[in-house]
């Protein structure tokens, strides 16, 4: 088996999680986080629409982690981001966590915002 290392080139990788909390490019972050290839910051959760929406035109896609569980998110949510042009999709956290970092790494413009574990 050949292995290649991921290379981010200077992109912000989310490098673990656990109860409550995101390991992002080496900090440690508590409760729902942002997260785009230029650095994290925390995330007011579903209510937070606005941080959301200051992303168009920077990306293409945003994943939204939603806990352990899968969840629909609210559907004003989802109206508002993708009538904004925000391509949408929701997921666990953990499978958000690692498909922004594969998508990151093929040098994408994606963005997840994730809801702890």
């Amino acid at each position: 088996m050949h292995m290649t290392e991921i290379s981010f080139d200077g992109a912000t990788p989310i490098d673990g999680y656990g109860p409550g909390f995101f390991r992002v490019a080496g900090q440690v972050m508590e409760g729902p986080i942002l997260v785009t290839v230029t650095g994290a910051r925390g995330w007011g959760g579903y209510a937070d629409t606005e941080a959301l929406l200051a992303l168009v035109g920077d990306i293409d896609v945003l994943f939204i982690g939603t806990g352990p569980e899968m969840a629909h998110i609210p559907s004003a949510l989802r109206i508002a981001l993708e009538g904004a042009g925000l391509g949408v999709e929701t997921m666990t956290s953990p499978t958000a966590c690692r498909t922004y970092n594969v998508l990151l790494s093929e040098g994408r413009r994606v963005a997840v915002a994730l809801l702890p574990v």
